[in-house]
């Protein structure tokens, strides 16, 4: 479970929002909503342990997730608005790295597999700089085929230039990683066919 009190965020001299309290129980998926500029990736990287808050706390399984930041990570699987792609490599090797970076041992046929089934078989060889923004936000998107064994999956905007067919199968995924246990929690902008609607917390009323 993942649960946080009164967290306050501040951004620059501005205050987003504070007295936020929530907790995600395994097989719950949470969305994050409310307009832009108010906070949406900046909670996401804090419940992350990437960035700290103003004030407040975050507990997984009950333990502060400053207390022991590397069996945290172990069990998170982040994936921000922005790919972080090396330019010079292509989607295959990109993805190999990221998780062999990650600590997660995953065959070459495998993440083949995985970047077909999001939409990069044509684009497999070719050096990340020549792909687009959707294309290159496949790549990272790819890892959640990979039946990777990560109980806490933090996704921002997972859903942005996916066509119809992409969304539902993500969607799908997603379902079925909060079926077998897991927790969701994402930002979007999108409706998606999951098969449980998320619960959503909207920042817009906890602004500072």
């Amino acid at each position: 479970m993942l649960y946080a009190a009164d967290l306050a965020c501040l951004k620059g001299d501005r205050l987003l929002f504070r007295g936020l309290s929530l907790q995600v129980a395994p097989g719950a998926m949470l969305r994050i909503a409310g307009p832009n500029g108010f906070g949406k990736t900046s909670l996401l990287r804090i419940l992350c342990g990437l960035a700290h808050p103003e004030a407040g706390e975050i507990r997984w399984n009950g333990r502060p997730i400053t207390g022991d930041r590397e069996s945290f990570h172990r069990t998170l699987l982040y994936l921000g608005h922005a790919p972080a792609l090396n330019d010079l490599l292509t989607p295959l090797e990109n993805l190999r790295f990221a998780c062999a970076a990650a600590g997660d041992d995953v065959d070459e046929d495998a993440c083949v597999d995985a970047l077909v089934r999001i939409g990069l078989a044509d684009q497999l060889d070719l050096p990340a700089r020549v792909l687009s923004q959707g294309q290159r936000r496949r790549v990272g998107l790819a890892r959640l085929f990979l039946g990777i064994r990560r109980s806490l999956w933090v996704l921002d905007e997972p859903f942005t230039a996916l066509d119809a067919a992409a969304v539902a199968d993500l969607a799908t995924t997603l379902s079925d990683h909060c079926a077998a246990g897991g927790v969701v929690i994402l930002t979007t902008h999108q409706d998606a066919p999951f098969a449980v609607p998320p619960t959503v917390l909207d920042l817009s009323e906890v602004a500072a």
